[in-house]
């Protein structure tokens, strides 16, 4: 606690050194007040022939200790299971890398279309942040386990490629992904040569078939909205009355980003300076209610479609008017979310799963009878 003689010291220190700070909001401001008039109000779209389609997938982690699984499950919005893998933060990653293969070496999963087209035939190769398989195996004390979730990722990555790449479509089709559409993940430029190859697929689409094919990522907290929202509320950028996007600079998210480079588009090749390799949009800023408090969301959409922007926009603002139970959110993603995320008694059928599994590795069963009544005695104080 603090001393209650101490409090008036500490509040004028706080609020001089806000006012000193001043000129950073005032700086803030002067940077949005351009955008206004950049806003445009997004028009609702019939959505009779577009299928809104999200992919997610929940984070599914069992722990008994000393094992952790990681339960990889990629779910769209209707329900369907489009990846579903086990894994540990000590599973080798070159047995792993080979289970995305036939025995032939064509692909046998997302995962192996993807690593096969970029022209890599490990996760290691794929990926910096995934452990060679030697590692796993003489040093697996020392590997991190957050690799899984990045194996994870580049699941949901592989994904949405194989949806877009080999698929067909009989209506036009707005993919929504759960995330903005940049990621470090990739080693190299493999990220930059993944855009371009489903940039080829959409025009090909569109050409040969007369489809469109829209893809957007949508994040619930960005570090630009972070940034710019007091100073947008501030300047009104977004008056209430109506549903309203805005298109925000690369400048402006280059300067909420610790390193610029993640703010570096496809409209930046060519260009002197490290090459645009970890984004494939075009940032947004949307809100889908009209009045003034609704959530604003940051939206990417991939580049090469941002001509499409208010088409895009009026086919998500039906799907997010019903959003729930996060208002104005999409609720495709939503839904996506739901059925990917293993709760209550799903979860309690796979964390029995987990126990059956280390009763085979016990001498004794009775042994994890007794470890599973045994109730923890820290939480009786509550009874």
């Amino acid at each position: 606690m603090f001393d209650p003689d101490t409090l008036p010291v500490m509040r004028k220190a706080i609020r001089d050194r806000t006012e000193s700070d001043r000129r950073l909001l005032d700086e803030l401001r002067e940077e949005v007040r351009p955008m206004a008039s950049t806003v445009r109000n997004i028009k609702p779209r019939s959505t009779t022939s577009v299928s809104l389609v999200a992919s997610d997938g929940g984070n599914n982690k069992l722990v008994f200790d000393p094992f952790t699984v990681q339960l990889v499950r990629v779910v769209d919005s209707y329900g369907k299971e489009l990846c579903l893998d086990v894994i540990s933060p000590t599973t080798d990653t070159d047995i792993l890398s080979a289970a995305q293969f036939n025995a032939d070496g064509s692909p046998k999963t997302a995962l192996g279309r993807m690593m096969a087209d970029l022209g890599v035939k490990t996760l290691t190769a794929l990926s910096h942040m995934i452990p060679d398989g030697e590692k796993t195996r003489k040093e697996p004390h020392k590997v991190s386990p957050s690799w899984v979730l990045v194996y994870r990722d580049l699941c949901e990555w592989a994904v949405l490629y194989e949806r877009i790449c080999y698929n067909k479509f009989a209506t036009d089709t707005l993919i929504v992904r759960d995330g903005l559409l940049r990621s470090k993940l990739f080693r190299g430029e493999l990220f930059s040569e993944f855009r371009k190859k489903l940039e080829a697929t959409m025009m090909q689409i569109r050409e040969k078939d007369r489809r469109w094919v829209f893809l957007v990522g949508i994040a619930k907290h960005s570090k630009v909205i972070t940034r710019y929202q007091l100073a947008m509320t501030i300047e009104n950028i977004m008056p209430p009355g109506e549903a309203r996007y805005v298109k925000i600079p690369r400048e402006l998210e280059a300067k909420a980003y610790v390193w610029p480079e993640y703010a570096r588009g496809a409209e930046a090749e060519g260009e002197e300076g490290e090459a645009p390799k970890y984004v494939a949009g075009d940032m947004y800023f949307v809100r889908f209610g009209k009045a003034k408090g609704d959530p604003i969301w940051a939206v990417d959409i991939f580049s090469c479609l941002k001509s499409k922007d208010a088409e895009i926009f009026g086919y998500l603002l039906a799907d997010a008017i019903d959003g729930f139970p996060v208002p104005f959110y999409p609720r495709c993603l939503q839904k996506a979310h739901e059925h990917a995320e293993s709760v209550d008694f799903d979860l309690t059928i796979l964390q029995d799963e987990v126990f059956a599994a280390v009763r085979g590795l016990v001498p004794d069963g009775n042994v994890l009878d007794e470890f599973q009544l045994n109730v923890d005695s820290s939480a009786r104080r509550y009874e």
